[in-house]
């Protein structure tokens, strides 16, 4: 009898259960329960595909559960202690195949449309190149020259060093913040060209429904088109190594007038850059209860090797050395310069920091076996201010590095 009870109870909650999470489903902002309607037409395609298939399996859930739950009871031994002897139904079995069949085509007709949709990379408006490294993204803007990377933000680098006594919980967009964005204009077609360096990594924006796999020598296309400024926060989807968890994405979506400022600042035109700085900042159109993150202290994303920068002091040189480490230097060779062995070497009394300057400077601006090239992303002075903290830093005293230096080695 209790048992007969808790059963009718259960049953009649079910209802009420299948309610309240249709509700969920349906509301775009419980992106707890449901994934994102994104900022693309084709991530709205993709949010209506999902839910075209839930509902289906719904339906199908509630039709064999009835089905077997009507059967276990109008069946039961009480009623019916001797079972029916029957074997195949023809029709039966025609039916059970003929059904799913049609349901099968039925979701894969408009699947496939928009498959195509998603792979179709004609009449693009501009292109970028993404490069996977361990652990950042290289961008390269094919058409206008710019090129930077984007590492980990400072701050949530910092908190999750052990030990840092730093709590992730007070850092904005813990490990989903960068250094660099990519900065993409909206309402124009974007033609991504993704590929890797080293080992395979996966470029995963939510929000753009874009995720495509970085394999080494090898170039995978996709696209996407922005409908309305934002920031849109992705990370790579592969097990790239250990470090894989610290390799966000951020894209961020600014209004043709802006994104035009954004290039010319880039290129190092000076007068253009005043717009883009008067911008208000673009709303956070991710779901999450953490405001934006601030801009992170990091260096330029475009190199000032042809502006003439005046020699720095060595507490100047240090300050911004530290700075430019810990957004980075630090995610490989970690705070204390100790680095991870045998990937990635200790600076403390290394051959580099303490060896000549020109060769130190080479491998910052040009990089070496899986050290990325920081050339086309820092400027002399942060070349030189890095260069200078990390040849004067945990037991090194190898002298200063002055941005002409690093400017003479470019050439």
């Amino acid at each position: 009898m209790f048992i007969g009870k808790r059963i009718g109870r259960s049953a009649a909650a079910l209802p009420l259960l299948l309610l309240s999470f249709a509700a969920r489903a349906s509301d775009p902002s419980e992106s707890i329960w449901n994934m994102t309607q994104g900022a693309t037409d084709i991530s709205h395609e993709v949010y209506g595909l999902h839910m075209m298939v839930f509902w289906i399996c719904v339906a199908i859930g509630v039709v064999v559960f009835g089905v077997m739950f009507y059967s276990v009871f109008a069946h039961r031994r009480s009623k019916h202690p001797v079972p029916a002897q029957f074997h195949e139904s023809t029709t039966v079995e025609i039916i059970w195949t003929i059904i799913p069949f049609f349901i099968l085509v039925g979701m894969a007709i408009p699947a496939a449309g928009t498959l195509i949709k998603m792979y179709d990379t004609r009449n693009s408006d501009m292109t970028i190149k993404i490069t996977g490294v361990q652990w950042r993204w290289q961008y390269d803007y094919v058409d206008s020259g710019i090129e930077f990377i984007s590492s980990l933000a400072a701050d949530s680098n910092q908190a999750r060093e052990l030990n840092s006594g730093i709590d992730p919980a007070t850092v904005p967009n813990y490990l989903l913040s960068v250094d660099h964005n990519l900065v993409v204009p909206v309402g124009k077609k974007v033609r991504l060209l993704i590929t890797s360096k080293d080992v395979i990594h996966g470029w995963w924006v939510p929000d753009l429904a874009v995720k495509r796999d970085a394999i080494p020598g090898f170039i995978n296309e996709v696209w996407f088109k922005v409908n309305e400024p934002g920031i849109y926060r992705g990370q790579c989807t592969v097990l790239c190594g250990r470090d894989h968890g610290f390799m966000p994405i951020v894209v961020e979506a600014k209004s043709p007038a802006d994104y035009d400022a954004w290039v010319k600042a880039q290129k190092g035109d000076e007068n253009a850059a005043a717009p883009a700085a008067a911008a208000p900042a673009p709303a956070e159109t991710v779901a999450s209860a953490a405001p934006a993150a601030p801009a992170a202290a990091a260096p330029s994303a475009a190199p000032a090797a042809a502006v003439p920068v005046k020699p720095m002091s060595h507490d100047e040189l240090m300050a911004q050395g530290a700075k430019v480490y810990a957004s980075t230097c630090q995610a490989c060779h970690q705070a204390n310069g100790k680095g991870m062995p045998p990937t990635f070497p200790s600076l403390a009394g290394s051959k580099i920091a303490t060896g000549p300057v020109e060769g130190h400077i080479v491998q910052i601006l040009k990089g070496k076996n899986v050290m990325p090239a920081f050339g086309p992303q820092l400027s002399d002075a942060d070349v030189a201010s890095v260069a200078t903290y990390e040849r004067n830093s945990w037991g090194n005293k190898a002298g200063d590095v002055q941005p002409a230096q690093v400017a003479a080695q470019r050439k």
